[in-house]
Formats: structure tokens, sequence, C-alpha cells
């Protein structure tokens, strides 16, 4: 039985995942609960759980930085919004992954994961403290690979034989349509990018960008008006010369109702 932490900053993220846990009564054993990075650095510190399951976007210290300063390491599974570029990384790294919202299906599979990696510490206990130290080398790769890169102040876009630096305040969202990516502008100019949408979510400050779609990122700062649509969507309207409408992904409700406190 793995003693387990559940880390989230979304309550009924938390709940809903205890439940899917609770089929599992032979495999984890809950220990505690943490709303933040910072609540969970010191309850991980002070219960040292076997594994925790860990959200990373949250306030007061990411999910990333709390594992940056434990010093006590135990089994890690996030659950996470983020996009396929994460993911890769992720499995590259040998670390497991909850995509949210979370299913009974794939949380089967994470199960079935943890105990082969269980029955191979019990078959090789000389190699225990090898396979522990791999574990956690991964982690930190993986780590280090999503931290958030330099930070950018503008876009650059080519129009004829030019070169044009968009301050990205001056920027209302990014739309995709198709195999392209544009770029509007808030006086209501459209350029074609060289992005893709997920390469953009990963460069664009996430305090200033927010993806709600597969096809659209939005500048959280030139967001005139958001209304409520059907099954936890979202219309949002936005500051741009043409008062720009989208309808938010079924998927990205959640990060719009945390990041807002809808």
């Amino acid at each position: 039985m793995f003693k387990t932490i559940l880390i989230d900053d979304e309550k009924l993220a938390i709940n809903r995942l205890e439940r899917l846990l609770g089929k599992y009564t032979d495999t984890f054993e809950i220990i505690g609960r943490a709303n933040n990075g910072a609540e969970g650095l010191s309850l991980v510190e002070t219960l040292r759980p076997d594994l925790i399951f860990l959200d990373i976007e949250m306030p007061v210290m990411t999910g990333f930085e709390m594992l940056s300063r434990l010093t006590f390491m135990p089994l890690v599974v996030f659950a996470t919004a983020f996009d396929e570029y994460a993911i890769k990384a992720f499995e590259e790294n040998s670390i497991d992954y909850l995509l949210k919202p979370i299913e009974h299906e794939r949380l089967d599979k994470t199960v079935q994961k943890l105990m082969l990696w269980q029955s191979n510490v019990v078959q090789k206990v000389e190699q225990t403290n090898h396979q522990e130290n791999l574990f956690n080398d991964n982690l930190m790769k993986m780590i280090e690979a999503m931290k958030p890169k330099k930070a950018i102040s503008s876009i650059s876009v080519k129009t004829g034989s030019k070169i044009l630096l968009i301050d990205l305040q001056d920027i209302s969202h990014f739309e995709a349509d198709d195999k392209y990516v544009f770029l509007i502008t808030l006086d209501g100019q459209k350029y074609l990018t060289s992005y893709t949408i997920s390469i953009l979510a990963e460069k664009l400050p996430s305090n200033q960008f927010l993806q709600i779609s597969r096809a659209n990122i939005i500048n959280i700062q030139k967001i005139k008006e958001i209304e409520k649509h059907f099954n936890g969507k979202f219309q949002i309207t936005m500051k741009d010369k043409a008062q720009s409408k989208m309808i938010s992904g079924g998927t990205f409700g959640e990060a719009i109702k945390a990041l807002f406190e809808i």
C-alpha cells in the first residue's frame, strides 16, 4: 500500500481524485491533502509519503517549485491540464501523468505502472537505491525541461520582405485555422505566424496569455467580458477592434474558472 498525499489547489479536483482512488483501497492510503505547493512541501517533508498526486499550476508555489525544494522525494504522479508537448516530456522522463479530467481507465494504467515499479523493487532489493536514484534523476531532468523559458516581450511576424516585432501588450489573441496560426492585434491587424498553438502556449508568459481551446490563445489582460456557455464552456469577448468572440474548449473550462475565480 502506498501512503499517499493529494496536492491540488482545486477542491473539486481533489475530491474527484479521492473518489477515484477509493476504488483501490488495497493500493492507496491517503494520509494528507494540500491546497498549494507550499502546503504540499510541508506535508511531504513531515509525513514522508510513498507517493504524491501533484498538480502543476498552483498559487503560492507551483508543483515544479515544490519538487525542486524537497529534501525527501516520493514517487510522483502529475495531475495536469498541460498540452501534448508537456505530456511528451513526462513520458520521456518515465514520470507518469494524469490528464484532467481524470478518467477511471487512465487511472487503472497508473496503478498498473506503480504495481510494476513496486514489484521490481521487491524482487531486486539490492537495486532499490539505484532505481530510486534513477527515478529522481529523471524527475529533476523533467523539471529543468519544463521550467519557463527566458521571458519574451514580442512576437516576430513576416510581412513581405520585412520582419515585424509585435509587442505582447498589443496582441489580442492567437487563432488556429487549419494548418495556420494567426496573430490578431488590438487594432485589428492579422498576421500569419510561424508557430503552432502548442509552441505558443509554451513560449508565451502564463501570467499574460491563456490557452482556452485547441485553436485559441488569448491575452487575459485584453478581455472585455466572459459569459457562461453550454457544458462548462465560456464565451469570451476581447477588446480588439472587432470585439472578437471565442468559445472555450471543454477541457479548458477549469483553468478559466480557476484563473478568474468564477
